[in-house]
Protein backbone atom coordinates (compact mmCIF):
# COMPACT_ATOMS: atom_id res chain seq x y z
CA UNK A 1 0.00 0.00 0.00
CA UNK A 2 1.63 3.14 -1.08
CA UNK A 3 1.07 6.34 1.70
CA UNK A 4 2.02 9.80 1.89
CA UNK A 5 4.62 10.50 4.22
CA UNK A 6 4.16 12.81 7.27
CA UNK A 7 6.27 15.55 7.72
CA UNK A 8 8.49 14.47 10.57
CA UNK A 9 9.08 11.11 8.26
CA UNK A 10 10.28 13.66 5.48
CA UNK A 11 12.56 15.39 7.81
CA UNK A 12 14.21 12.60 9.28
CA UNK A 13 15.30 11.29 5.77
CA UNK A 14 16.34 13.89 4.27
CA UNK A 15 17.93 14.53 7.58
CA UNK A 16 19.53 11.21 7.89
CA UNK A 17 21.00 10.89 4.61
CA UNK A 18 23.48 12.42 2.22
CA UNK A 19 23.50 11.14 -1.13
CA UNK A 20 20.47 11.99 -3.51
CA UNK A 21 19.74 11.86 -6.79
CA UNK A 22 19.89 16.09 -8.29
CA UNK A 23 17.17 16.62 -11.12
CA UNK A 24 17.74 19.73 -13.59
CA UNK A 25 17.54 20.76 -16.90
CA UNK A 26 19.59 21.36 -19.68
CA UNK A 27 18.97 22.88 -23.02
CA UNK A 28 15.00 21.04 -22.52
CA UNK A 29 16.35 17.74 -21.52
CA UNK A 30 15.95 16.28 -18.10
CA UNK A 31 19.63 15.05 -16.13
CA UNK A 32 19.74 13.05 -12.80
CA UNK A 33 23.28 13.13 -11.34
CA UNK A 34 23.79 11.36 -7.93
CA UNK A 35 24.82 14.39 -5.53
CA UNK A 36 26.05 14.67 -1.90
CA UNK A 37 24.09 16.90 0.06
CA UNK A 38 23.45 18.26 3.46
CA UNK A 39 19.52 18.95 4.82
CA UNK A 40 19.95 22.80 6.24
CA UNK A 41 16.72 22.52 8.34
CA UNK A 42 17.56 26.10 10.11
CA UNK A 43 17.19 27.46 6.98
CA UNK A 44 14.67 25.54 4.91
CA UNK A 45 17.37 24.55 2.19
CA UNK A 46 19.66 21.97 0.77
CA UNK A 47 23.19 22.58 0.74
CA UNK A 48 25.43 21.09 -2.05
CA UNK A 49 29.37 21.69 -3.76
CA UNK A 50 30.26 20.72 -7.41
CA UNK A 51 32.68 21.52 -9.94
CA UNK A 52 31.93 24.17 -12.43
CA UNK A 53 30.35 21.77 -15.05
CA UNK A 54 27.96 20.81 -17.04
CA UNK A 55 25.35 21.22 -13.68
CA UNK A 56 26.31 23.94 -12.48
CA UNK A 57 26.35 25.92 -15.91
CA UNK A 58 22.78 24.16 -16.58
CA UNK A 59 21.43 25.25 -12.90
CA UNK A 60 22.67 28.70 -13.80
CA UNK A 61 20.22 29.12 -17.03
CA UNK A 62 17.37 27.46 -15.43
CA UNK A 63 17.18 27.46 -11.60
CA UNK A 64 14.58 25.20 -10.73
CA UNK A 65 15.19 22.02 -9.11
CA UNK A 66 14.30 18.52 -7.75
CA UNK A 67 16.13 16.26 -5.52
CA UNK A 68 14.95 12.57 -4.38
CA UNK A 69 16.29 11.15 -1.46
CA UNK A 70 15.00 7.42 -1.03
CA UNK A 71 15.31 4.85 1.69
CA UNK A 72 14.90 1.28 0.21
CA UNK A 73 14.90 -1.99 1.46
CA UNK A 74 13.37 -3.99 -1.41
CA UNK A 75 10.42 -3.38 -3.89
CA UNK A 76 7.88 -3.62 -1.41
CA UNK A 77 9.51 -1.76 1.62
CA UNK A 78 10.76 1.91 0.57
CA UNK A 79 10.09 5.47 1.44
CA UNK A 80 11.28 8.53 -0.78
CA UNK A 81 11.45 11.92 -0.25
CA UNK A 82 11.09 14.84 -3.10
CA UNK A 83 12.29 18.44 -2.98
CA UNK A 84 11.34 20.85 -5.75
CA UNK A 85 13.37 24.27 -5.21
CA UNK A 86 15.37 27.05 -6.53
CA UNK A 87 19.20 26.96 -7.10
CA UNK A 88 21.18 29.41 -5.70
CA UNK A 89 24.94 29.50 -5.80
CA UNK A 90 26.84 31.15 -3.37
CA UNK A 91 30.19 33.37 -3.35
CA UNK A 92 33.08 34.43 -0.44
CA UNK A 93 32.40 34.02 2.79
CA UNK A 94 28.76 32.95 2.29
CA UNK A 95 29.94 29.96 0.58
CA UNK A 96 32.74 29.06 3.43
CA UNK A 97 30.11 29.03 6.14
CA UNK A 98 27.52 26.69 3.85
CA UNK A 99 30.81 24.28 3.33
CA UNK A 100 31.54 24.35 7.20
CA UNK A 101 27.93 23.82 7.68
CA UNK A 102 27.79 21.18 4.84
CA UNK A 103 30.72 19.32 6.11
CA UNK A 104 30.24 19.15 9.50
CA UNK A 105 27.09 18.07 9.09
CA UNK A 106 27.49 15.14 7.19
CA UNK A 107 30.48 14.36 9.36
CA UNK A 108 27.93 13.81 12.08
CA UNK A 109 25.63 11.54 9.72
CA UNK A 110 28.22 9.23 9.03
CA UNK A 111 29.21 8.99 12.84
CA UNK A 112 25.93 7.99 13.63
CA UNK A 113 24.65 6.05 10.48
CA UNK A 114 28.04 3.99 9.65
CA UNK A 115 30.05 4.35 12.77
CA UNK A 116 32.87 5.75 11.04
CA UNK A 117 34.68 8.74 11.22
CA UNK A 118 35.18 10.96 8.13
CA UNK A 119 38.02 13.41 8.11
CA UNK A 120 38.14 15.71 5.14
CA UNK A 121 35.04 16.06 2.70
CA UNK A 122 37.41 14.23 0.02
CA UNK A 123 36.18 11.37 2.42
CA UNK A 124 32.25 11.01 1.44
CA UNK A 125 32.05 13.37 -1.36
CA UNK A 126 33.09 13.61 -5.04
CA UNK A 127 36.97 15.12 -5.45
CA UNK A 128 37.05 18.02 -6.77
CA UNK A 129 40.58 17.40 -9.60
CA UNK A 130 40.72 20.57 -10.69
CA UNK A 131 42.79 23.48 -8.46
CA UNK A 132 39.23 25.24 -8.76
CA UNK A 133 37.33 26.33 -6.05
CA UNK A 134 34.31 24.29 -5.44
CA UNK A 135 31.26 26.07 -6.66
CA UNK A 136 28.78 26.27 -3.54
CA UNK A 137 25.31 26.36 -4.00
CA UNK A 138 21.86 25.83 -1.75
CA UNK A 139 18.42 24.38 -3.00
CA UNK A 140 16.22 26.50 -1.34
CA UNK A 141 13.45 24.29 -1.05
CA UNK A 142 9.73 25.28 -1.93
CA UNK A 143 7.76 22.36 -2.03
CA UNK A 144 8.65 18.68 -0.42
CA UNK A 145 6.54 15.69 -0.95
CA UNK A 146 7.19 11.70 0.06
CA UNK A 147 5.45 8.98 -0.41
CA UNK A 148 6.29 5.33 1.58
CA UNK A 149 5.34 1.84 0.97
CA UNK A 150 5.40 -1.11 3.50
CA UNK A 151 3.80 -4.18 2.44
CA UNK A 152 5.94 -6.80 3.69
CA UNK A 153 3.96 -9.41 1.16
CA UNK A 154 5.79 -10.32 -2.41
Amino acid sequence: MFKNLEDKEIEYILENNYVGQLGYIFNNSPFVVPITYFFDKENNAIICYSGDGHKMKAMRKNPKVSLLVSNIENVTHWKSVLVHGVFEQHFGSDAKAYLHKFSLGIKDIILEKEQSKASFISDFSSKIYKDDVPAVFIIKIEEITGKKRLDFRV
